[in-house]
């Protein structure tokens, strides 16, 4: 069992940005899957980014190219999501997701973690 706790959410304005961090309480970042979901109510939940912790590509959905960045940061057991110019669309609930397996980000968004931290909402909003 991997434990996940989000933190970061929070209400922006459209064109702002957003950091989004994910920790695993007494568990060592390595030979994981990491990554970031997020489900707006009524719609399924969708795959934005995904890294494995021991190095390759990251996975990008094409709706975040460009805008967001995700990064781990080994030392601190941390995964970050760097979110620019959101948009009122993004306004969502926003889940980390581990893995023990090293495919996520050649899965793009078929991947389906079996653990999840509790999520974190996202409100853009002018």
């Amino acid at each position: 069992q991997i434990r996940l706790m989000e933190s970061g959410g929070g209400s922006v304005q459209p064109g702002e940005s957003l950091i989004l961090s994910c920790t695993a309480p007494g568990y060592t970042y390595n030979n994981l899957c990491m990554g970031w979901f997020r489900q707006v109510p009524g719609k399924a939940r969708e795959a934005i980014a995904s890294i494995y912790t021991d190095g390759g590509s990251p996975y990008y959905a094409d709706s975040v190219k460009g805008r967001f960045t995700i990064s781990q940061d080994s030392a601190k057991n941390t995964v970050s999501l760097q979110m620019n110019n959101l948009t009122s669309e993004e306004s969502a609930m926003y889940y980390c997701a581990a893995d023990r397996t090293k495919t996520c980000a050649s899965s793009g968004g078929s991947w389906w973690p079996p653990f999840w931290g509790q999520g974190t909402q996202v409100t853009v909003s002018s």
